[in-house]
């Protein structure tokens, strides 16, 4: 866990992201925390990340997202030397049938 990060307001942020209990209400709660920008960026490292995770190649992952070879270079980071949380959501959307 990066100790940067960990303060009280970001275990509020955590909390009330855990409170969270479908899709559409992460819908809600995102569109009212973060801009347009910031989610689709998120949404893009998630899904660089699961396509990494997949063995798909850093040309196959620009074409279907968009997203520059920086940006999947530090996802692909963070999955090789990051704190593992990737590949446990991974497993856990798995396990639920929510990965695709």
């Amino acid at each position: 866990m990066n100790s940067k990060i960990k303060n009280e307001e970001a275990d509020f942020l955590f909390n009330a992201v855990l409170q969270l209990q479908t899709v559409e209400e992460c819908y809600k709660f995102f569109e009212d925390l973060c801009t347009v920008p910031e989610i689709k960026a998120m949404s893009q490292r998630i899904v660089v990340a699961k396509m990494l995770s997949d063995g798909k190649v850093y040309s196959e992952i620009v074409k279907k997202t968009g997203a520059s070879t920086a940006t999947i270079s530090r996802v692909n980071r963070s999955l090789e030397y990051g704190c593992d949380a990737y590949p446990m959501i991974f497993a856990r959307m798995k396990d639920e049938g929510a990965a695709e």
